[in-house]
């Protein structure tokens, strides 16, 4: 039988191992910051919030109605893939008051977007700290780099990309979202420079452990599929969108066989560019299985079909981001990208040309998003697929 003594020791061990314990626990909690209050940076800042992490939320004064309802109700209501309400300790428009102390940032938005947040903390980040771009759009996380002044092979401040949103997810109404669906898998991320991807993944694991990692950031890049469905399936449908607001479902309504065979044919000039690269794209349907989008591998009935997709409406009209972000940034970078390195995209330049054509704009001429701009046009096919 244990002596007072030896009794007095084990309750002395159990404090102390309790205290380890309550320590690592501790430890895993972060201070994330979360730049963009659309519907994706709202589920993001719910999803760590709801795991624990201290969150803080900002956008620009511009985008100010969302802000104001998850500060006044101090967090943020979901309903289906994610439920409940989580609470976050800042919601603003004060960009030191958001990035206080923080060790994780994510910036989150379309594509024009980007290059504001990175402008924003300019000047503002300090050594250790990790970002993720997300989604990438095509070459988020170089033009985040560039906007804050950071060279493309800086270490100290760790800028990662994922090339997709890790949820199909839209804003109820100010300070709630609805989830569709939270992918399972398939959602790539890529650090750059790459040597960083299995730390920026081990530090996000908690809250996404389904995230995988990519070669490079340009497989991220490459990897989102945007720019192949949304201008396909806009196109298709203009009229429709211009006569009833979008009173349709997007994916349902809106995916007819010819429709899924214009995606199919930007989709295979997607994927020889990355063959060119040395990189392997995955075909939209076998990664939207994957993800938990789709049941089937094809590109007409499965889209219609698709778990992921139903029930999302289209967008009121023409004027939108699945145009103007899409087309814009990218497939006129896609397009780009391929010329430099000897890949011919007809599909892809005709959508661009005939979207350019409906919407008044000359999105090839505007070139928002394109090697050149990035810093990477001098590169060659290998050097872009080891970035």
């Amino acid at each position: 039988r244990p002596g007072r003594s030896s009794i007095g020791r084990l309750a002395k061990m159990h404090v102390q191992l309790l205290s380890l314990l309550c320590s690592a626990v501790e430890e895993q909690e972060m201070k994330i910051a979360v730049l963009g209050a659309g519907a994706g940076g709202t589920a993001i800042a719910f999803d760590c919030a709801a795991h624990g992490h201290e969150v803080r939320l900002f956008d620009f004064p511009q985008f100010a109605d969302n802000i104001a309802t998850v500060a006044a109700q101090k967090g943020i209501h979901a309903k289906g893939g994610l439920e409940g309400f989580a609470d976050v300790s800042y919601a603003g428009h004060d960009i030191d008051e958001t990035l206080l102390d923080s060790e994780l940032i994510y910036v989150v938005g379309p594509a024009y977007s980007t290059e504001p947040f990175g402008a924003a903390v300019a000047g503002k980040l300090r050594p250790g700290q990790t970002v993720i771009v997300t989604p990438s759009s095509c070459g988020g996380a170089l033009a985040f780099k560039k906007a804050a002044g950071l060279r493309i092979d800086d270490n100290t401040v760790r800028v990662a990309e994922t090339s997709t949103l890790h949820y199909a997810v839209r804003l109820t109404e100010s300070g709630r979202i609805r989830v569709f669906l939270k992918l399972r898998a398939g959602n790539l991320l890529a650090a750059l420079p790459a040597a960083q991807t299995d730390a920026v993944l081990r530090l996000i694991e908690d809250v996404y452990p389904g995230m995988e990692p990519a070669a490079s950031v340009m497989q991220t890049s490459l990897q989102n599929a945007n720019p192949i469905i949304h201008p396909a399936v806009t196109l298709t449908n203009a009229a429709r969108i211009e006569q009833t607001g979008g009173d349709f479902l997007f994916y349902e309504e809106g995916v007819s066989d010819a429709t899924g065979r214009l995606i199919e044919a930007l989709d295979k000039e997607r994927i020889a560019i990355g063959r060119k690269l040395d990189i392997r794209v995955v075909p939209d349907p076998e990664l939207a299985m994957r993800q938990g989008y789709m049941l089937a591998d094809d590109y007409g009935e499965a889209y219609r079909t698709a778990p992921g997709f139903l029930g999302i409406g289209a967008q009121p009209g023409l004027d939108h981001r699945y145009l103007n972000e899409d087309v814009g940034y990218g497939l006129v970078f896609l397009s780009e990208l391929a010329r430099q390195v000897g890949i011919e995209t007809p599909t892809i330049d005709a959508v661009i040309q005939v979207t350019s054509v409906l919407m008044a704009r000359d999105y090839a001429g505007e070139a928002v998003r394109t090697p050149e701009s990035l810093g990477i046009a001098a590169l060659s096919a290998e050097e872009l697929g080891s970035l």
